[in-house]
């Protein structure tokens, strides 16, 4: 796997993570390697991970981003209040979910809305690049890489 910006975000911490009874470790696990060849620092929580869990994480260690996977359709479920324990924690990371996020996930614009709704900043599907996800944090936290530092991941 190639280094995507390497160094260029040392000390962003980032919380990932799959969320409620999910034992689904592929996503998370590439997510983790290009986030890592990215500069981030990761903090994988692993499969079946409660919501105060992804809290304490992100308090613990001032993350500038929590991401929460969930692949088994149950996600609204999992998900439901942890916005709110964030806040309660004092923390004011900027939130990501990805997966197969509904049973049955047949319109996008909906399910994508429904976790919107639930206070996260950006929605992903479960076919999302993990360059995708990287890009997008770099916005999201103002950091940027130089074009002769950005190298494609091979996942």
């Amino acid at each position: 796997m190639a280094r995507i910006g390497a160094d260029t975000h040392m000390g962003q911490t980032v919380i990932l993570g799959v969320i409620g009874s999910d034992a689904h470790v592929v996503g998370i696990t590439i997510l983790e390697q290009a986030l890592t060849a990215a500069g981030f620092d990761v903090e994988n929580l692993g499969v079946q991970t409660a919501k105060a869990e992804f809290v304490s994480a992100a308090a613990a260690e001032d993350a500038g981003a929590v991401l929460v996977s969930s692949l088994y359709g149950h996600a609204r479920q999992d998900c439901q209040g942890l916005h709110e324990q964030l806040a309660e924690a004092g923390c004011d990371a900027i939130t990501y979910i990805g997966g197969n996020l509904a049973v049955g996930q047949n319109d996008w614009a909906e399910t994508e809305q429904t976790f919107r709704t639930l206070g996260f900043d950006r929605v992903f599907d479960a076919e999302t690049d993990p360059e995708a996800v990287v890009a997008s944090l770099e916005r999201d936290l103002d950091m940027t890489a130089t074009e002769p530092e950005r190298a494609s991941v091979n996942t």
